[in-house]
């Protein structure tokens, strides 16, 4: 693996030419972005382009192959130790034992966390959820939409400072959905690195946005200099018309 270099502080993560790749294939190639802290980062993209990879990497749960990548000014994968407890993560995988309660698979989390004051912060959580009257039964009985709601739970379960979001809504009904907004939304004072396939409402409550196709980064920068259309045309149209020679083709907006 490349020697990773010393990069600006004062942000809650920047990467600098990131690649990640599965065999021959990367799966990133090339990736640079930047998050101030309090903000939030929404990542767009169709099925593929490297999305969930991105998180995967920021959460240490994978190494990058060559790039610079810190987070909460710690240098990945070097200090990963030091970042781990100080993120959350929410992923397609709800990460919670199915056999267990959401009460027990929230206090294993605690114990890991060492948190002060668990049972009170879990209470606090299953009420926020709407899940207080299930929180007993098992995982495996449970329904996707609760499942998620407990998922959530575990993330912010040690007030993290940064969230990692894989589509965190994806599999709640709208009202459940704005029931969590407190948990993971930009009231909950994090920063935020948010993947989402609803466009319109990820440049709303982003400050910056990323856009990737097949592994290439195609648009970065300020989300309210980013329309809507060109995030959408990510979805139709092709990697050579979408990221002509010479790099992206917008990069709005400096931090």
């Amino acid at each position: 693996m490349d020697a990773v270099p010393a990069l600006e502080h004062e942000a809650a993560v920047e990467v600098s030419g990131l690649v990640r790749r599965f065999g021959e294939r990367e799966a990133l190639a090339g990736i640079s972005t930047r998050l101030a802290p309090g903000e939030t980062l929404a990542v767009f993209g169709p099925n593929g382009a490297g999305k969930t990879t991105l998180l995967r990497v920021l959460s240490t749960l994978l190494l990058p192959h060559s790039g610079s990548v810190r987070v909460l000014d710690h240098r990945l994968p070097l200090e990963a130790p030091a970042v781990r407890g100080r993120i959350g993560f929410a992923s397609h995988e709800p990460l919670l034992y199915r056999e267990l309660s959401g009460r027990e698979n929230l206090l294993f989390y605690a114990r890991l966390y060492e948190i002060d004051g668990a049972d009170e912060r879990i209470a606090e959580l299953l009420e926020v959820a709407r899940m207080t009257n299930r929180a007993d039964d098992p995982i495996r009985l449970l329904s996707r939409g609760m499942v998620q709601r407990l998922a959530l739970c575990r993330a912010v379960l040690h007030k993290p400072e940064l969230l990692l979001l894989d589509e965190p809504r994806a599999g709640l009904d709208p009202g459940v959905a704005e029931l969590v907004e407190p948990l993971i939304g930009r009231a909950s004072g994090c920063s935020r690195v948010l993947v989402t396939h609803d466009v319109e409402r990820g440049l709303a409550e982003a400050d910056r946005a990323l856009c990737l196709h097949d592994g290439l980064q195609v648009l970065e920068g300020a989300a309210a200099q980013l329309d809507a259309s060109e995030v959408l045309a990510l979805y139709g149209e092709d990697r050579q018309r979408l990221a002509p020679a010479g790099g992206p083709r917008w990069a709005g907006g400096a931090s």
